[in-house]
């Protein structure tokens, strides 16, 4: 497993948040980008498109120039027999995995795939748990996830959420999972406890977990063309807190949020977050990038933010 790259919060919380640098990626390069990873060991930036044959578009010279740097690389292939939605990412040494968005028409069902690095051929398939496969009333909505993958620093597991509420859940909440390995090594898939989710048609598109809190991204489109978009910290204690059978126990509930249209963010379809490599002057820094839905009427944004840290405070350590 890769060393993950490091991950800072704003101190206090609410100084917030900075827009470092902005670009747009040309079509010709990709789009549909629903997730992402940075490759330190390689300096490649990997962005995941959500067609349905599934590609990995990939660019070379981030740590040294940035947004303005990134130079193309072959985009990769994913190697699967039937269409996919692939929405979540993590990247290992020698494989990745993605977590893929279940849809009624046509009939795809979620999975967790894990594919070979170098060829991007199929390795494996995962079924979700019983509760979140497709069904009538209950399960997963149709385009309604999972649509986050991460890696928990605590032990390794991979994290993946659901988007909205479960058809059974109460809609303040959205569905953690932890995958992990049994003593065979197979990945079993275990409940955490639902992290909060606002109404009003607010959705959990990406997760970034770090051992200071996992960082989410809300997304809400309202008819025809308004898009807003918060980047939120839950605790800590969300990557280790196992769900129970009571639904009258609440939500982990976040300890801030960010408006990142406030920020200067281009109001659009901003999907991915993820961990990129570290400023000029030491800061880490985390990069957002946008859908466009293979809209001619949305671009593809990239956008790196570092926090605001004030001088004489004291946070927890990166990491």
């Amino acid at each position: 497993m890769d060393a993950p790259t490091p991950i800072a919060l704003p101190c206090p919380l609410s100084a917030g948040w900075e827009v470092v640098e902005q670009r747009l990626i040309e079509p010709s390069q990709g789009g549909g980008f629903s997730a992402g990873a940075y490759r330190p060991e390689v300096d490649e930036l990997w962005l995941l498109s959500d067609a349905p044959r599934g590609s990995i578009s990939r660019w070379r010279g981030f740590r040294a120039g940035g947004l303005k740097g990134l130079v193309p690389l072959p985009p990769l292939p994913l190697k699967q027999p039937q269409p996919m939605d692939g929405e979540g990412l993590v990247v290992e040494a020698q494989h990745f995995w993605v977590a893929t968005e279940g849809r009624l028409q046509p009939a795809q069902p979620a999975a967790l795939l894990r594919y070979v690095m170098a060829a991007g051929s199929l390795l494996s398939s995962r079924e979700l748990p019983q509760d979140w496969r497709l069904q009538p009333k209950r399960g997963l909505r149709s385009n309604g996830g999972p649509e986050s993958l991460s890696r928990s620093p605590v032990d390794g597991a991979l994290l993946m959420a659901a988007e909205q509420p479960l058809l059974q859940d109460p809609p303040d909440r959205v569905r953690l999972l932890r995958w992990a390995p049994d003593a065979s090594g197979a990945l079993q898939p275990a409940e955490l406890r639902p992290l909060a989710l606002p109404p009003g048609g607010w959705g959990l598109t990406d997760l970034l977990a770090s051992k200071q809190g996992l960082l989410g991204l809300w997304r809400r489109f309202t008819a025809p063309d308004q898009w807003q978009a918060r980047l939120v910290l839950y605790p800590a204690s969300a990557i280790t807190t196992n769900a129970t059978s009571n639904d009258e126990v609440p939500p982990v509930a976040p300890l801030i949020s960010w408006n990142l249209l406030q920020l200067g963010l281009a109001p659009d379809n901003w999907e991915v977050l993820l961990a990129a490599p570290p400023l000029g002057d030491g800061r880490p820094s985390l990069l957002l990038a946008t859908d466009d839905n293979f809209n001619p009427l949305q671009r593809s944004h990239l956008a790196r933010l570092a926090p605001r840290q004030l001088p004489g405070c004291s946070g927890p350590p990166q990491q």
